[in-house]
Parts: C-alpha cells; sequence; structure tokens
C-alpha cells in the first residue's frame, strides 16, 4: 500500500559525548522537503539535554493518533453526509511503566471539539458512531498497543 519515510539526522555538536553531556538536538526531515527540529522530552532527561521549543517523540506519537483519528473522522463524517466545520483535539498522552519498568505511552486521550457546518446535524449518537469508525478506520490506531480513548468535548 505503501511505504514512508523519516530521514532522522543528529551530529555531535557539542558537550563531551563520553561523559553523557552531548546534545540531545536532532531534525526530523520528511519526503515533502519539510524539517523539524526535535529533541527528548525533559521529562526524560534533564533539562539541560532537551530543548523544550523542539517536538520529542512522545509529542509526535501523541499527535500522529489525534491526526489520524482527526482525518478518518472527517472522512467517515463526509460519507455521512455530516458537514464539519472545524475539528480541534487536545490530545493527552501518559507514560508509565511496563512490566518490566520500561516507560511506555500506555494511554492516550483525545478530546475533540467539533462544529458542524449545514442543515443536517449529527444526535449524540450519530456522533458516537462517527468516532468509534474512525477509530477502527485509523490507521495509527490499529498500529499500537497503547489505549486510546475518545472524550469528546460537546459543545452546547
Amino acid at each position: 500500500m505503501g511505504d514512508y519515510r523519516a530521514t532522522i539526522r543528529w551530529t555531535h555538536a557539542r558537550g563531551d559525548f563520553l561523559k553523557g553531556t552531548y546534545s540531545r538536538d536532532h531534525t526530523w526531515s520528511f519526503d515533502a522537503g519539510i524539517t523539524v527540529p526535535a529533541s527528548p522530552s525533559p521529562h526524560s532527561v534533564p533539562k539541560a539535554f532537551a530543548n523544550e521549543a523542539a517536538i520529542d517523540p512522545e509529542e509526535a506519537f501523541v499527535a500522529s493518533i489525534s491526526s489520524c483519528h482527526m482525518l478518518t473522522f472527517l472522512y467517515v463524517a463526509y460519507k455521512a453526509g455530516f458537514e464539519v466545520a472545524s475539528y480541534d483535539d487536545e490530545a493527552v498522552g501518559v507514560m508509565t511503566k511496563n512490566e518490566r519498568g520500561v516507560p511506555w505511552v500506555s494511554a492516550v486521550t483525545l478530546h475533540p471539539r467539533i462544529a458542524y457546518g449545514g442543515a443536517r446535524q449529527p444526535t449524540r449518537e450519530d456522533e458516537d458512531h462517527l468516532h468509534h469508525a474512525a477509530h477502527d478506520g485509523c490507521y495509527i490506531a490499529n498500529s499500537v498497543k497503547t489505549e486510546i480513548t475518545v472524550a469528546p468535548v460537546r459543545r452546547a
């Protein structure tokens, strides 16, 4: 069906590598020509070695789950005849330790806030069905063992 590529680049730029005081800043480059600054999370390494302005792998993981759910949701809403005007999500990932004591992102909760346009507005049951179908069809959700919960923020 396709392959997906990312180029990750790190070069020793500062600090003493053998003492562990080296910079962890690196870049992610993608096929569209976009390069993104990346760094470990300040939750994973001392703040002196993390660039809080860069994207860390854990944030990217949460964002990819959220983005995939949104894109799949937009598709299933379109197929069901509902016009989506806006979609916002403040997704949250939680890191815990597994049975071997290794940290992992064990849970991600999506908090989509969706506004609909057009005359046909979904009921709460319609929207729940759309989220369920989006979760079932999301490539990323089908690729991970992380528990993913969708907790829609309902507009008044």
